[in-house]
């Protein structure tokens, strides 16, 4: 039972209170770039989680159990891109097989994941920690979670602000920079609840 709690407290935190994006600034690219439209941001969080997850899965016991018994723990970066530019592919097929549409509005973002430091740094900071498989799984769930979450939210405001009316200036990336700072005060005053 602790070891259920401890895991479930740790996506709690990796997810609202060590959120990657609005603590770390990882992932900032696709959060301003995909961030104005709530399908697109949905889609892009959705991707993220897929991919954050399952580079987990598969680079931890690549880590674990060939680079370091190998004695070559310093190619863990190269071999962790190359995975996580594998699932990319494999989602990016999967989506345009399936909504054209959606793979077309997410345009170069979607390739983008392969470098996106959210993916490589949950990945990385994993084996950096010498965590075992339940703890890097359970921030990589809570990572990609608050990735997905922080990208929503922002997605609905920024619409809702598209449609008010403000000063030209504000307009675009100003407001969004602003929000974007508004909502990492939020996620701060979440610190330490845990």
């Amino acid at each position: 039972m602790d070891i259920f709690v401890a895991f479930i407290l740790g996506i709690v935190n990796a997810m609202l209170m060590d959120n990657v994006v609005l603590s770390r600034f990882y992932g900032i690219c696709p959060f301003i770039g995909v961030g104005n439209r709530v399908k697109s941001a949905s889609s892009m969080g959705l991707a993220v989680v897929f991919v954050i997850v399952l580079a987990t899965v598969v680079c931890w016991p690549i880590y674990t159990f060939l680079l370091v018994p190998a004695q070559i723990p310093y190619f863990d970066t190269v071999v962790y891109i190359l995975v996580i530019a594998s699932l990319v592919q494999a989602v990016a097929l999967f989506i345009r097989r399936f909504s054209p549409t959606l793979y077309r509005n997410l345009g170069i973002y979607l390739p983008l994941i392969t470098t996106n430091c959210a993916v490589l740094g949950v990945v990385q900071s994993a084996t950096d920690q010498g965590l075992d498989f339940l703890s890097s799984l359970g921030s990589a769930i809570g990572t990609s979670l608050g990735f997905l979450l922080v990208i929503f939210l922002f997605a609905c405001i920024r619409e809702r602000l598209e449609a008010s009316n403000m000063p030209k200036a504000m307009k675009g990336v100003p407001i969004a920079l602003l929000t974007a700072g508004l909502m990492a005060l939020a996620f701060v005053g979440l610190q330490g609840m845990i």
